[in-house]
C-alpha cells in the first residue's frame, strides 16, 4: 500500500498512517452493521406501527461525543510529535539549499556545486533542506522517506531525514505549480559516506573532457532545459531550440532581435527582460547555476539544432 520506508522517520509516520486507516474501518464497520440491524429491526410491521418520539439518550450521546474526541486528541498528539521531530533537524545535520524553480529543483552544496533535478545525500547521516522558491508556491515531496513540506517564495522553509540504505528515490512536487508542473521532478542519489565525500569533490568536472555541444547537450538535459524547449520544432512552454540561432524572433512588445550568442546568454540570464511573442515570462534565471564555460557549451550545442 505504501512505498518502501528508507528513512528513520518512516515507520513513524506509516504507524500513524495504519492507525487512522485501521481506526476508520473499525468506525465504518460498525455503523454500517449498526444502521443495517436497526433498519431491520425497527422496520414498519404494518401500517398500524407508529414511531415512537425520542427526545434524546444522554449515556449515547455523550460516548458517541468521548469516542471521536478522544481519537481526535491521539492522532493530532501522534501528528504533532512527528511535526516537531520532521522541523526540528539533529545539530550534526548535512545542510543543503533548495531553490524551487518553474519546473526544477536546485540543490546547492557547501563545496559551492549546484545540482539540477539531482539531490546527493550520504546514507545514515541527518540531512537537512533549506528551502525556498524562486517564483510560486511549490512543495518538496519524497515519498520513500515520508517528508514533504512547503516551498515558499520570499521565506525558508526547512525539513531533514536520514536515509536508511544506499539507493535512488524520486522526488515530487505536490503543489500544482503551473503548465509542466508534472514534470518537476528530481532523483535523490543515497551514497555511502565514503562515496558522498567523493561526488563532492568531483561534482561537476565529469564532463570536463567533452567537446563543447557534447557537454552543452548534457547540460541542457541535466538542467532540465528539454521541459520547455524541445529540439525538434515542436511547442512546448517556451519557444523551441531547434532553428533558433541566427534567427529573427519576434518580442512581445513587437521588437524583433536575431537570436544570436548575446540574445541566448541573455535569456538564460535573464529570462524575462525579452519575452518571444506568443509565450509566457515563466522561465526561471539561471545565473548563478551555471558559470560562463557551461553557457557558452549550451549556445554551441544549440547553433547545431539546425
Amino acid at each position: 500500500m505504501l512505498p518502501p520506508a528508507k528513512s528513520t522517520t518512516a515507520a513513524e509516520t506509516d504507524a500513524l498512517f495504519h492507525f487512522i486507516t485501521s481506526t476508520s474501518l473499525i468506525l465504518l464497520l460498525g455503523i454500517t452493521i449498526a444502521i443495517i440491524y436497526f433498519a431491520w429491526k425497527y422496520r414498519r410491521r404494518s401500517e398500524d406501527d407508529v414511531t415512537p418520539v425520542i427526545t434524546h439518550n444522554s449515556k449515547l450521546e455523550i460516548t458517541w461525543s468521548v469516542i471521536p474526541l478522544i481519537l481526535v486528541i491521539i492522532v493530532f498528539g501522534w501528528g504533532l510529535t512527528g511535526y516537531m521531530n520532521l522541523t526540528t533537524a539533529p545539530d550534526d545535520a548535512y545542510e543543503i539549499r533548495v531553490v524551487g524553480k518553474s519546473w526544477l529543483w536546485e540543490f546547492h552544496y557547501d563545496t559551492g556545486h549546484v545540482s539540477v533535478n539531482e539531490l546527493h545525500v550520504p546514507v545514515d547521516r541527518p540531512v537537512k533542506l533549506v528551502m525556498s522558491s524562486d517564483d510560486v508556491i511549490h512543495s518538496f515531496y519524497i515519498p520513500d522517506f515520508r517528508v514533504k513540506m512547503d516551498v515558499l517564495p520570499n521565506r525558508y522553509t526547512s525539513l531533514w531525514f536520514e536515509a536508511t540504505e544506499v539507493g535512488e528515490s524520486i522526488v515530487y512536487c505536490a503543489e500544482y505549480c503551473g503548465t509542466a508542473h508534472s514534470n518537476m521532478l528530481a532523483t535523490t542519489y543515497v551514497h555511502s559516506q565514503e562515496d558522498f565525500e567523493m561526488w563532492l569533490e568531483t561534482a561537476g568536472s565529469e564532463d570536463d573532457d567533452l567537446d563543447p555541444v557534447a557537454r552543452g547537450e548534457q547540460l541542457v538535459t541535466r538542467n532540465a532545459c528539454d521541459t520547455c524547449h524541445s529540439t525538434d520544432g515542436t511547442r512546448l512552454q517556451g519557444p523551441t531550440f531547434q532553428g533558433l540561432f541566427g534567427s529573427e524572433r519576434e518580442m512581445d512588445d513587437g521588437e524583433i532581435v536575431v537570436a544570436d550568442e548575446n540574445y541566448i546568454r541573455e535569456s538564460i540570464l535573464e529570462p524575462n527582460a525579452r519575452i518571444t511573442a506568443g509565450f509566457q515570462p515563466v522561465m526561471p534565471s539561471y545565473a548563478g547555476t551555471l558559470d560562463d564555460r557551461q553557457i557558452d557549451a549550451i549556445i554551441e550545442y544549440i547553433k547545431t539544432l539546425d
